[in-house]
């Protein structure tokens, strides 16, 4: 605990007066161009890895990125998710997974979980992950399945996603797009899902050139 009061102490006396006058147009309120979806892994910072301000981003974090179908009986991620696209009026949505990430790790092996109900319930929101992985990529081991599974399952959110009426409407509408990234925390790089390839590319091609569209919204709905 010390380490975070000590961070405070810096904050206060050297962040915020630098920064005073972001600060004080935040405490106006709050317009994020984008919804970032990703993991609670502690390895995984969106701000420090989009390089974006406060303010930037409206993000929600859970174990494994997980968007839980629409539901009549809302839960936090959903109740988040339609506060940003309805009322902040975010105009993209990233769904970014990981390398490395142990909640898929856990749905690539069909981990025993039975000591951990809360967690077992919660992957279960991943069924059609491990279902695609168990049909298409019996053949893969080790580092590639978890990748494989990683990948998949930042695809299988986005489609749960678009259950939501808010995103569907706005997505319909050409409001908001959809982005799904997977992040490779050992290079730093990231990659995202090109509809018209079918496959996952790295950021780096679009700064090279390479056109890569958001997600094909009709592909998947």
């Amino acid at each position: 605990m010390q380490k975070l009061i000590d961070g405070l102490h810096r904050f206060q006396a050297q962040v915020f007066e630098s920064q005073k006058a972001l600060f004080e147009e935040l405490a106006k309120g709050q317009k994020p161009e984008v919804l970032f979806i990703t993991c609670s892994d502690s390895r995984i910072n969106p701000n420090l890895l989009t390089q974006t301000k406060p303010g930037d981003l409206f993000i929600v974090r859970n174990a494994g990125n997980i968007v839980p179908p629409y539901s009549p009986h809302s839960g936090g991620e959903q109740a988040t998710i339609e506060y940003g696209v309805a009322v902040l009026g975010v105009q993209h949505i990233v769904v970014c997974g990981h390398s490395l990430c142990g909640a898929m790790k856990a749905v690539a092996t069909g981990e025993d979980l039975s000591s951990l109900p809360s967690v077992q319930h919660w992957l279960s929101h991943a069924h059609g992950t491990r279902q695609i992985i168990k049909d298409h990529y019996g053949h893969l081991k080790g580092e590639a399945l978890l990748t494989a599974t990683v990948e998949e399952n930042v695809l299988t959110q986005l489609e749960h996603l678009q259950t939501h009426p808010v995103v569907r409407s706005a997505a319909r509408t050409g409001k908001v797009a959809l982005h799904g990234w997977v992040y490779k925390m050992e290079t730093g790089k990231v990659f995202q899902y090109d509809h018209r390839e079918r496959q996952f590319v790295s950021l780096e091609e679009v700064a090279n050139g390479l056109a890569i569209t958001s997600l094909d919204q009709h592909a998947i709905i």
